[in-house]
């Protein structure tokens, strides 16, 4: 077991950081929005100077769960000028239906992961490399979620569908969700353990949904429930800071953290966010069309 433990923290040591550890950098992260609107985001993007840019789901809830709906947008994703990395939404999948009104979720996912999640490297011209968690081979389905450093800071993305994790509430229909919580459970578990091997000042995750905010009125259960209990338990543990970035109406750009663990909402206009690994402010978040990376307020919440 310790002899696995160590060949994966290797594995991850093997991805090269771009710059010095304790260097500033800034990065963009854009919301779940429509095919112009991304165009025009990405484009914007390009002309900043950017580590990397996340795209959380490349298609809105309204949008045809097409192929050709796909393609065009993994074409967009590719001709970008930094590197663009996917962190997978609901809508890409969740909602899909075919003519007859079944469900295609799970074709639609497989059809993802074949498409947008297959090489070792992200999209865009400044190509990110990545690890994914389809490297294990018990895992070997999960290729959305992968990993890679920036400095001294981990950053990864784990698919956590925003309408309560895809979890369903018909009898013997949840084996999706099943064995998704299985691979994420060992995900989170294994990040951690790399970021505190490695003595890296914060681990950012990217993802739909907000699993640290249970619901004011909760479905009869909780599909982020047990995610939320474990990476509050494995964050206790780790000395740095872990930053959730997810999507979220109403985004007010600012920070809440309770503890280490640190919440930011991305609403439809994206944002800019500045990490400085050794300064006095770790993150500091700024609207997308801001390049002076000037600061929002962080909120602790106790």
């Amino acid at each position: 077991m310790r002899c696995q433990l160590t060949g994966l923290l290797l594995g991850f040591a093997l991805i090269a950081p771009v710059q010095a550890a304790g260097d500033s950098f800034r990065i963009a992260v854009l919301a779940t929005i429509g095919d112009n609107a991304l165009e025009r985001a990405i484009a914007d993007t390009d002309d900043d100077n950017l580590a990397f840019v996340v795209v959380n789901g490349i298609k809105a809830a309204d949008a045809a769960c097409s192929d050709a709906v796909y393609l065009e947008r993994k074409i967009l994703l590719d001709s970008a000028k930094n590197g663009v990395i996917l962190s997978l939404a609901g809508s890409d999948w969740t909602a899909c239906r075919n003519t007859a009104g079944q469900s295609i979720a799970m074709e639609r996912l497989t059809r993802l992961r074949d498409l947008f999640f297959t090489g070792e490297f992200s999209f865009g011209a400044s190509r990110i490399p990545l690890l994914r968690q389809s490297g294990t081979p018990k895992f070997r389905s999960y290729a959305e979620n992968a990993h890679w450093e920036v400095g001294a800071i981990q950053f990864a993305t784990i698919n956590l569908p925003a309408d309560n994790n895809h979890f369903l509430a018909a009898a013997g229909r949840n084996s999706e969700f099943e064995d998704r919580q299985i691979a994420n459970h060992a995900w989170l578990q294994r990040l951690i353990a790399n970021a505190t091997h490695r003595k890296l000042a914060a681990l950012v995750l990217f993802c739909d949904g907000n699993l640290m905010l249970p619901k004011k009125n909760p479905p009869p259960r909780d599909g982020f429930a047990q995610l939320r209990g474990q990476l509050t338990q494995l964050a206790a543990g780790y000395p740095g800071k872990v930053l959730l970035v997810h999507e979220g109406a109403g985004a007010t750009g600012d920070i809440r953290w309770r503890d280490n663990i640190g919440t930011l909402a991305v609403g439809s206009g994206g944002i800019r966010l500045t990490i400085t690994p050794e300064g006095p402010a770790l993150f500091v978040v700024s609207d997308s069309a801001d390049r002076s990376g000037n600061k929002k307020a962080a909120v602790t919440v106790k």
